[in-house]
């Protein structure tokens, strides 16, 4: 049975990654491999690959067959188009000169791709990284007025309160400078009520003359 170049899961639950391995297709999955050509974390974005390029494409001379997640590992890293323009080569459709220049031609395009979604991907971070500064900001302003909003009621209820106790305070005032008024008032009238005793007093002696003339 052919060799199979396959994946080997490393990592813990939930953040796994994986190896590139070459094992007999009768061993199990994890179990144990030929040889190890690479590695797979598919935890970023986009994924990191790494990949020993000549031992792949080796291997992939050899017959040795790929899972279905493996080729498109493959794929994306050249290693099938690579082998693609070897058969060229040997079918002599083209020199190996030309197939070098077309590779070339084809990973230039590729890395171009590769770096435009990484620029797209730090773009759009940065756009959402903003919009949430923003939306924080609008909430910090919302909070502050709400609570400058609050503060002003409170002050308003509290100046409302301490305006009956002041107005009662000025009563007492009143009062207490009138008090001394009403007491003044009955002073004048015993003044008024005794001015008859001085004029009785004084009427005597001419009552008195009076009498001793008649005697």
């Amino acid at each position: 049975m052919p060799a199979k170049i396959r994946l080997q899961r490393q990592g813990r639950r939930r953040y796994a990654f994986y190896h590139i391995v070459v094992a007999d297709g009768r061993a199990p999955r994890d179990g144990r491999y030929i040889e190890r050509i690479g590695a797979y974390n598919p935890n970023t974005n986009p994924a990191t690959i790494d990949l020993d390029f000549d031992k792949a494409l080796d291997w992939l001379t050899k017959g040795a067959q790929p899972t279905d997640t493996v080729r498109a590992i493959l794929s994306y890293k050249g290693v099938l188009y690579k082998k693609h323009l070897m058969g060229g080569v040997a079918k002599g459709a083209f020199d190996e000169v030309e197939a070098d220049r077309r590779f070339e031609a084809w990973a230039a395009d590729k890395e171009a791709k590769i770096q435009a979604k990484v620029d797209r991907l730090s773009k759009d971070e940065e756009s959402i990284k903003t919009k949430q500064l923003e939306a924080e900001a609008k909430v910090n302003a919302d909070r502050a007025e709400a609570i400058a909003k609050r503060n002003a009621e409170l002050a308003a209820e509290a100046q409302a309160a301490n305006a009956p106790e002041v107005t009662e305070e000025v009563a007492e005032e009143e009062v207490v400078e009138e008090e001394p008024k009403k007491e003044e008032a009955p002073a004048e009238e015993s003044v008024k009520e005794e001015a008859p005793a001085e004029e009785t007093s004084k009427e005597k002696p001419a009552a008195d003359k009076e009498e001793k003339k008649a005697e």
